[in-house]
């Protein structure tokens, strides 16, 4: 029924760019509040960005503003999240999941992709 798939990571150096993509079938991701998480190695999941389901209500972590951006690909049911600049502090898994509203809230999530900031 409901299937997220992230694609986009690798490894990068210091400084380089990385997009990310979600692509969603079964549940629209223009419709409903889409997420992007990162986890790190022995850490805790991290909220990174934060898009509801209209445009105007993006809300990125503090430490990507201004290097992060997310967009929405309603034709193609993804959404998107462009990071510049990496850091290494940027390295973990990143995982885009959805939150659908029918008789209460239910949260879907992917498979997670790899990102790797290093020398």
């Amino acid at each position: 029924q409901v299937q997220l798939v992230e694609s986009g990571g690798g490894l990068v150096q210091p400084g380089g760019s990385l997009r990310l993509s979600c692509t969603a079938s079964g549940v629209s991701l223009s419709g409903n509040t889409v997420n992007w998480f990162r986890q790190a190695p022995e850490k805790e999941r991290e909220l990174v960005v934060n898009l509801g389901y209209t445009a105007d209500s993006t809300s990125y972590a503090d430490s990507v503003k201004g290097r992060f951006t997310i967009s929405r690909d309603s034709a193609k049911n993804a959404v998107y999240l462009q990071m510049n600049n990496l850091k290494s502090e940027d390295t973990g898994v990143y995982f885009c999941n959805v939150y659908v509203f029918t008789t209460d809230w239910d949260a879907y999530w992917g498979q997670g992709t790899q990102v790797t900031v290093s020398l």
